[in-house]
């Protein structure tokens, strides 16, 4: 693998198809004249016509303020263009997302996660940014492997924001109170159960659970395994034993009161809600682009450690880290794929971001940004980097379906987690309710 960290995620990426500043009229001028990499009709609109976009996403407040921070900075560039923002947290975003396509009224520009892209871009509610890429959007520092991220078959309904992996993320200072500096680099899942038991003794939590179909999936891929067949009509995995065995000690962990139970975890509404914000637990399972944004609101150094073996090259791997869609409803295309070329390509504006999206697919951004991050940031970057030559292939695009399977995921974990039910029994009924959401993609 190459040595640049914009040369390894295109590698990465090349074998898939694929879930924060301030701004001024001087930042937008120099926005505008700073992005070498636009070419000569890339990031033209009709200034003589005036524009309004709506724009939705989620996250965390740290990057609701930053991408206003850059919408400001666009419309100072484009004084004919008005963009109204629509933003929530993860679960309400799909709430609201979801009848807004039904009546065909998406906003222009829809920030789009893998576990929905299929979804909607088959239901004919994306348009396809084919005909954009070199007019409107520049992509001549961003390789076609980064590109092919966000493609359906021969169609790109999702540009791809950046790259991302999984990992713990913890608070250095909780953990020495278990008597630990930090977790061994080839940590297992038996040391992870033995953290968690010490984490008690504090009075603290160790973490608090895994998103299911995220870390079961990487479980599987460790067992040389997958949630979804390459079909994305089945499981992919035959053995239930498998989801036995994960889930079981989860759910041990929270009968033991090592972990938080469910209504505890339902009070968790954004990082500010946070037990490792709180000072409550040691540390978070997530996604390396989340990294900054829980860094910031709890305001101490926090670190990153690789997540457990045995296996963790087989189940580890790097993928787009989200989306930014444009919705066929949209009366404004061109624009919208202009601003998606502004907020991709912009160094300023990436001055901004500072990879929370996930670490850019332009290469030149990469090398621009990086000297100017805060350490938090850096350790994104150095750990995606490092994620490269301990990764593998990712799997294809989650089919049509996944989001209820992920529902189905979150009911069956909250249950086995109040002991309502037995993972044995869990499995069975996933296996069966997935099968038969799956069966309808044959």
């Amino acid at each position: 693998m190459g040595k640049k960290l914009s040369a390894a995620i295109a590698l990465i990426l090349a074998t898939t198809l694929t879930a924060c500043g301030g701004g001024n009229n001087n930042n937008a001028n120099q926005a505008s004249n700073a992005n070498a990499s636009t070419s000569a009709n890339a990031g033209k609109t009709d200034a003589g016509k005036n524009i309004t976009l709506r724009i939705a996403w989620w996250g965390s407040q740290p990057r609701h303020d930053y991408t206003l921070e850059v919408i400001k900075m666009y419309e100072t560039a484009h004084p004919n263009v008005k963009i109204e923002s629509e933003y929530a947290n993860f679960d309400d975003y799909w709430k609201k997302l979801a009848p807004e396509a039904a009546a065909s009224e998406l906003p222009d520009i829809v920030q789009m996660d893998i576990s929905y892209l299929s979804q909607y871009g088959s239901k004919g509610q994306l348009a396809d940014l084919t005909p954009y890429l070199n007019k409107q959007i520049d992509t001549t520092d961003i390789s076609e492997n980064a590109l092919s991220g966000g493609k359906l078959g021969d169609k790109l309904y999702g540009f791809n924001l950046g790259v991302n992996t999984v990992n713990f993320q913890y608070d250095p200072a909780l953990l020495k109170k278990l008597g630990v500096d930090k977790p061994a680099d080839d940590w297992t899942w038996d040391d992870y159960f033995a953290l968690a038991s010490k984490a008690k003794e504090a009075g603290l939590y160790f973490d608090n659970g895994f998103r299911p179909e995220v870390f079961f999936g990487y479980y599987l891929r460790t067992k040389g395994q997958h949630l979804y067949n390459a079909e994305g009509n089945a499981l992919g995995y035959e053995d239930d034993q498998l989801f036995v065995d994960f889930f079981k000690p989860l759910a041990q962990l929270v009968k033991d009161g090592d972990t938080p139970p469910p209504d505890v975890k339902a009070q968790i509404k954004g990082l500010e809600d946070d037990l490792m914000v709180k000072g409550q637990q040691v540390g978070i399972w997530q996604w390396t682009n989340q990294f900054v944004g829980i860094q910031q609101v709890a305001n101490r150094p926090l670190e990153m450690a690789n997540m457990p073996n045995p296996d963790r090259v087989k189940g580890l791997y790097l993928k787009p880290s989200m989306y930014f869609s444009i919705a066929q409803n949209s009366k404004q295309k061109e624009a919208a794929a202009d601003f998606i070329n502004f907020f991709v390509n912009d160094i300023e504006a990436n001055k901004l971001i500072k990879g929370d999206r996930g670490v850019p697919v332009n290469s030149k951004v990469i090398e621009a940004i990086k000297p100017t991050l805060e350490p938090a940031q850096q350790q994104v970057f150095d750990y995606v980097a490092w994620a490269q030559d301990n990764s593998s292939q990712m799997d294809p695009p989650d089919p049509i379906g996944a989001a209820e399977i992920i529902t189905l995921f979150s009911s069956l974990a909250e249950q086995m987690d109040f002991q309502q039910i037995t993972p044995e029994d869990a499995a069975k009924q996933f296996r069966e309710e997935a099968n038969a959401i799956l069966a309808k993609n044959k």
